[in-house]
């Protein structure tokens, strides 16, 4: 038979009678014919009382311990759609993550997958049971404690076991319907996708799309899983496709531009007046590196007579002050004349593979953004995307000015 995972994430079970609706959702694939694993997040809300309430019993908590409550959001999703897969008819048994077992590195907190074993899994389908498994956690092997993912980590979860069991497709369901060309709220006339390519979907979790955690799609691509967002919320009976993530191959017509995202999670620190000599470089970036700070869009302007440099990057905004004391800190080695910075700033992204056989895409786009009185304060570019940087006044401006101008206004 074949097999399908489904993934509920935490407003599709924020409760027992959205749970009884996920059940009927997974009726309908049992009844389909498939093998069916479900993975599942805590309630809406749960996890972060639990953070609150580690956080609140001792501020410097052991991460192991952390785990320990943290995880346990999951579980009782797990026993709850289980409890009601049995009460609709239908064979079923919630797991956790170490029954399974789903093997993780120790890093408490935002453990990475190490491999999963289905040999448990596919004893309970030989006897046709529906596999509810606890999302976002895991167990490291040496010490045997639990362990969790980080956030968005089911979605990870989900990804792994679709990969390990061998299954046709790992279908995400949200609260929202697809993948969007943008996100609607700004632009009315976003289109959800039918389908999206593996490289342009990591783009574009990475670039501030919500609908996915970056690391599940990283998975999926690895391991060639079809991936499709799908709305819980839509009536079993009638549920939409949704949106499948897949190879390019099965895309027949692929636009230039897929779409357009945007990050507001964004500063910018420029250091003026930097020597220009070797190693320079390193000693900025390097205490960045050591401290886990991300760098993302870097802009090096060399002086006039050559003997300095203007060094403009971005970091995350909740990164800003750390960044700034890490460089006040290392002022006598970088040896900068003044350090500046902004925090009202956002990062404006478009996608698509259509880049890679198209000349002149992102010059299009910047003299679009000029017309518009829109100026960019940096620019990065890669094979299938541009990402320029701008005030955050005219985030909306400039989205809905991308859209329309790579035609993705059109149905």
């Amino acid at each position: 038979m074949p097999r399908l995972v489904m993934k509920f994430g935490g407003t599709s079970v924020a409760n027992v009678e959205r749970i009884r609706n996920v059940a009927r959702h997974v009726a309908r694939e049992v009844a389909a014919g498939y093998e069916v694993a479900v993975i599942v997040s805590a309630m809406s809300g749960k996890t972060n009382e639990l953070v609150d309430w580690v956080k609140d019993a001792n501020p410097l908590y052991d991460p192991r311990e952390y785990d320990a409550v943290v995880a346990s959001g999951e579980l009782v999703t797990a026993g709850l759609l289980a409890v009601a897969l049995q009460k609709d008819g239908i064979k079923a048994r919630s797991w956790q993550g170490w029954q399974i077992p789903v093997v993780t590195s120790d890093a408490h907190g935002s453990a990475r997958i190490a491999e999963i074993d289905p040999k448990n899994l596919e004893a309970g389908f030989a006897k046709g049971e529906v596999a509810v498994i606890a999302g976002f956690q895991g167990i490291h092997a040496e010490t045997g404690r639990v362990t969790t993912l980080g956030r968005g980590g089911s979605d990870t979860s989900a990804v792994a076991v679709a990969a390990a069991i061998q299954a046709e497709r790992c279908d995400i369901y949200t609260d929202v319907d697809g993948v969007y060309t943008t996100d609607p709220r700004i632009v009315p006339k976003a289109r959800r996708m039918e389908r999206v390519t593996f490289e342009e979907m990591l783009e574009m979790a990475s670039l501030g799309a919500k609908v996915l955690q970056v690391r599940s799609v990283e998975l999926a691509m690895v391991h060639r899983v079809p991936t499709t967002v799908r709305s819980s919320f839509d009536p079993p009976d009638t549920a939409r496709p949704g949106t499948l993530i897949c190879d390019e191959d099965d895309i027949v017509e692929q636009q230039i531009i897929t779409g357009i995202a945007f990050s507001r999670d964004e500063a910018q620190i420029t250091l003026r007046k930097v020597k220009d000599s070797p190693g320079v470089a390193a000693a900025i970036f390097g205490p960045l590196a050591d401290a886990n700070i991300n760098v993302d869009m870097i802009i090096q302007t060399v002086s006039g007579d050559q003997s300095t440099t203007d060094m403009t990057f971005t970091v995350p905004a909740a990164e800003y002050a750390r960044t700034r004391a890490i460089l006040d800190q290392a002022s006598s080695q970088i040896g900068y004349a003044q350090i500046e910075g902004a925090t009202d700033v956002v990062k404006v992204s478009a996608i698509g593979v259509g880049m890679r056989s198209h000349a002149g895409v992102a010059a299009k786009a910047f003299r679009a953004l000029a017309e518009k009185g829109i100026n960019i304060r940096a620019i990065t570019t890669s094979e299938i995307k541009f990402s320029v940087l701008i005030d955050a006044a005219y985030t909306e401006l400039a989205v809905r000015t991308l859209h329309s101008l790579y035609g993705l206004d059109q149905a």
